[in-house]
């Protein structure tokens, strides 16, 4: 079965910069989290740009 694409490159480089930015956010946040000493259930909220990155990164992979 062939694959075929449903974007452009400048999407797929869009998708993969956005999905970057949210890994970065995502880290950030982590770090923030850990010098703040916050409790657990705020990592629960790292889902978010976690999500968003792995989304980003997914869609820039299989040109979607």
């Amino acid at each position: 079965m062939s694959h075929v694409s449903n974007i452009t490159d400048a999407g797929r480089r869009r998708r993969l910069i956005g999905g970057v930015v949210w890994l970065g956010v995502a880290v950030l946040a982590t770090v923030a989290l850990q010098l703040s000493r916050a409790s657990g259930w705020w990592y629960a909220l790292l889902v978010l740009p976690l999500s968003a990155a792995a989304l980003g990164y997914l869609q820039a992979r299989e040109r979607t």
